[in-house]
């Protein structure tokens, strides 16, 4: 199934691809690049929490094909960096936990290709009123 990428520049340049889109959640995937490396060869942590950042906000931002797009902004990012890796395909689920009109909650987990956990994180997001 292939599903519409949202134009969004950022993500399209750091090799981030929307792989699942719905109600409630998110799915992406990054292959992982020599310049997403820190000083020791390990995957940045500023890019694992990108994704983090992207699958929380995307599964809380689903609008339906031919329905207006919907935007926000990130109150708050937490990330717990669990584990390290510098090669592979990563990929991002993320879920909406609850939240109202204004704001809502979401929770994702980043993994290599062979299940290994690189990092979970919760965030907050307010939706942006035109």
């Amino acid at each position: 199934m292939s599903v519409a990428q949202p134009v969004n520049p950022f993500l399209a340049q750091m090799g981030i691809k929307l792989l699942k889109w719905e109600e409630g959640y998110a799915e992406f995937e990054m292959p992982i690049q020599t310049w997403h490396m820190n000083r020791q060869g390990a995957l940045q942590g500023g890019v694992v929490s990108t994704l983090v950042d992207a699958a929380c906000g995307y599964a809380g931002f689903y609008a339906p094909p031919g329905q207006p797009e919907v935007h926000g902004v990130t109150i708050t990012l937490n990330v717990n960096f669990v584990s390290s890796t510098n090669s592979g395909v990563l990929k991002a689920v993320a879920k909406k936990i609850g939240g109202g009109r204004k704001i809502f909650f979401s929770e994702a987990q980043v993994f290599t290709e062979t299940g290994v956990l690189i990092a979970s994180g919760q965030g907050s997001f307010k939706y942006r009123t035109k």
